[in-house]
């Protein structure tokens, strides 16, 4: 390696992992692929609201984008150090580079190694690539490059679904029934858009596809699945688990659009993966109308870099029109993370998402009335929607007026998601990301439901 000199890449950091157990030393010699992310080239136009302003893809790259001299630069020193770049993306403001394993940890100062830690949501175990602490890259580069994504390639997220109590079955409705109930307009059924889904494991059949539109008299929507990272639609590895959670996200918005064309993107589950995974989402051609997000973590075990990278690629999205939507959690109030504590979900508590919390209805289909709407909330063993106030986004200036309550803990700032229209999974609708949830302490006056 040159003799060089590096600079700490702020928000990189990462603290040890708990229960996480020595699986042995990573092979130096295996080539992995690592993405970069990079500044901007001016920050986005905002709105007196504060909202991004909308722009056309092309206007995206060329005022908001990597600088092609930032390209150039970043090209040449990985290759300095003799690394790959095998992409570059202007627009998304990513830039993808392979090498040794050996290399790449040199190069950004990363010791990793092998390690078994549990997987999300208590999901069995997994190994991965590990490590803890800082990354750094070469001083040019300081500004330049804000994330250095895949070197630990540990789990990131978990599938946002439950399987329903046989009580709870017992009152069910299809999701052209909730759209009725929920006065979704009539005569529309997406014809001409697209929508895009993100998952992180799992796949589909096109047999369970055809059985389910069967089921409900409509004529199976066009879905085409599209690998990110090397990921590839798998179904029947686990159909207990993610498979559920793909064909459920297909077959809703199936069911309610059946004239939008559905691009799956299957993506690693790791912040990578994630991330790139979104980014080409959002940047694919035809622009999509929305993207939707059934997966998700506590804010907390992202790193710093990696959550400002989804966030900035989810205001890519609004900018384009693209309505970003993400489930918010599955586990309450504390999102399932350990203490207790209240945490929101991400990327459901980005200022640029719109998160969709979950109730409990009941109503008649038939009249379309709506005899109670509560929030979901079926305890610890049966789930209950997230929600809450996020610790690391400020609040945005369009929930200045909505009576948005103090975060429980202190010295923490707040995210933000819009309103509340129509989501069809579970009859869940978006829930300002700064509303009380289920299981915490409820602010006075502030609404349940």
């Amino acid at each position: 390696m040159p003799d060089e000199s590096f600079v700490r890449l702020p928000g990189s950091e990462r603290s040890p992992l708990p229960a996480a157990e020595s699986a042995g030393p990573v092979d130096g010699s295996e080539r992995i692929e690592i993405t970069l992310v990079t500044r901007r080239r001016a920050e986005l136009s905002r709105t007196t609201s504060g909202a991004p302003v909308r722009m056309t893809r092309e206007e995206l790259e060329q005022g908001y984008g990597t600088d092609p001299a930032d390209l150039d630069l970043v090209a040449s020193t990985m290759s300095r150090f003799g690394l790959e770049v095998t992409g570059q993306y202007a627009g998304s403001r990513r830039v993808t580079v392979a090498g040794t394993a050996a290399d790449l940890a040199a190069t950004f100062g990363a010791e990793l190694s092998l390690v078994t830690s549990p997987a999300p949501g208590g999901r069995g175990q997994v190994t991965h690539r590990y490590r803890e602490g800082s990354l750094q890259v070469p001083a040019e580069l300081a500004g330049i490059v804000l994330a250095v994504l895949g070197l630990d390639n540990r789990p990131q997220a978990r599938y946002q679904s439950r399987r329903a109590a046989a009580a709870a079955a017992a009152t069910s409705y299809t999701p052209p029934q909730v759209a009725g109930i929920y006065q979704f307009p009539a005569g529309t059924d997406g014809t001409g858009q697209t929508i895009g889904i993100i998952e992180l494991g799992g796949g589909f059949s096109t047999s369970d596809l055809e059985t389910y539109f069967s089921g409900l008299g409509l004529p199976v929507p066009s879905v085409t699945a599209q690998g990110v990272d090397g990921a590839s639609n798998v179904p029947g590895q686990d159909p207990n688990g993610a498979d559920g959670e793909v064909e459920l996200d297909i077959e809703v918005a199936g069911a309610v659009a059946p004239g939008a064309a559905q691009v799956v993107y299957f993506a690693p589950n790791t912040d990578q993966g994630f991330i790139d995974a979104v980014s080409t989402a959002i940047h694919a051609t035809p622009t999509p109308a929305v993207v939707s997000i059934s997966w998700g973590q506590s804010e907390d075990s992202w790193t710093a870099q990696a959550r400002d990278a989804l966030d900035a690629a989810i205001a890519d999205g609004a900018a384009l029109g693209v309505t970003v939507t993400a489930a918010a959690g599955d586990n309450g109030s504390s999102d399932g993370a350990p203490g207790g504590q209240p945490h929101v979900d991400f990327p459901a508590s980005s200022p640029h998402a719109l998160a969709c919390g979950g109730t409990t209805l009941q109503a008649n289909p038939a009249t379309g009335v709506i005899r109670s709407e509560t929030v979901w909330n079926d305890g610890s063993q049966g789930g209950a929607t997230g929600g809450g106030v996020s610790d690391v986004f400020a609040q945005p200036a369009w929930q200045a007026s909505v009576g948005v309550p103090a975060n429980p803990r202190p010295a923490t700032r707040c995210s933000s998601t819009a309103s509340r229209p129509w989501s069809a999974a579970r009859a869940r609708w978006p829930r300002c990301g700064r509303r009380w949830s289920p299981g915490s302490p409820r602010p006075p006056g502030t609404r349940s439901g």
